[in-house]
């Protein structure tokens, strides 16, 4: 049988599939709590995140498929970061066309030149402070023209 966190790196985030939630930060301890249980402890990137209740719901079916029972609890406490992210997610997010945050950057970097995801040039611009999901800016390149998003920082 595999061990929870082998499991939970199955599951996709809903917004963002080509990372996984492990991978973004939101698993934040899967401990064996019995033989065949275990407990998921989860921060949801934005409190107001409509992904974490597919979220939990993935964590409970995939985990009973996989013969473990799972209880999942919301822990607000630290605060999830950008910082959270793994190396393998960023670059993951960079190749989908999404610019990933920078470490330990903040909300203050909004607005700011962005690498595009594309060409590679830092000769971009905000176009909008809230893209396609509440976590995402839209920044458009000013060379290659192609629009593009930027994971805020948090």
């Amino acid at each position: 049988m595999k061990n929870p966190l082998e499991i939970l790196e199955m599951i996709p985030d809903p917004e963002i599939p080509v990372i996984n939630i492990v991978e973004l930060g939101i698993v934040r301890e899967a401990k064996i709590t019995g033989e065949n249980s275990c407990e998921v402890m989860i921060t949801p990137t934005y409190s107001a995140c409509p992904a974490m209740f597919t979220i939990e719901e993935d964590i409970i079916k995939i985990m009973k498929e996989n013969g473990w029972e799972a209880k999942v609890v919301t822990k607000m406490f630290p605060i999830w970061t950008t910082d959270w992210l793994t190396d393998e997610a960023r670059e993951k997010l960079r190749v989908y066309g999404i610019t990933p945050p920078e470490k330990g950057a903040d909300e203050h970097h909004i607005g700011k030149p962005k690498k595009c995801p594309r060409c590679g040039s830092m000769n971009s611009k905000q176009i909008s402070r809230f893209g396609s999901t509440l976590c995402k800016a839209s920044y458009q390149c000013l060379d290659c023209l192609e629009p593009f998003d930027y994971f805020k920082c948090h």
